[in-house]
């Protein structure tokens, strides 16, 4: 596989990392988010990357690059997903997500999206309403 599939939701971006997220890929998927970003007006971007066992200081970069990208283009990222070993590394590499929202499920981070909650707050209230 040479790009990661990006989903299009209403006024959202829907990223799915279900490969091995190599350098050349990442690169390639922020040109493609870009893209995709003002080919569908979107206003939001999540980023699923709970299949990512390790995330090197690279793709730290690259994933915030990507929000910032996103930001510039007026879109709003939320990554989730991500496991507690890749946070510590994250942390431990020093990368800084300046201005990128976090949460732990893709439910929670479609609600940050839609303007519904936080992480820990009312995003979970919309997502035990639903259900």
């Amino acid at each position: 596989m040479d790009r990661v599939p990006i989903l299009n939701l209403g006024s959202c971006l829907l990223v799915s990392v279900q490969v091995d997220l190599h350098d050349r890929l990442a690169l390639a998927l922020q040109e493609d988010l870009a893209s995709e970003i003002v080919r569908h007006h979107a206003r939001g971007v999540l980023i699923d990357i709970s299949s990512l066992d390790m995330v090197d200081s690279f793709i730290g970069r690259v994933l915030g690059n990507i929000a910032a990208v996103s930001r510039v283009l007026a879109a709003e990222t939320v990554i989730v997903g991500m496991r507690p070993a890749v946070a510590i590394t994250l942390v431990e590499l020093g990368v800084r997500w300046e201005g990128v929202r976090t949460a732990i499920s893709v439910e929670r981070g479609m609600a940050l999206l839609q303007g519904q909650g936080t992480p820990g707050g009312k995003a979970r209230d919309v997502v035990r309403r639903d259900r």
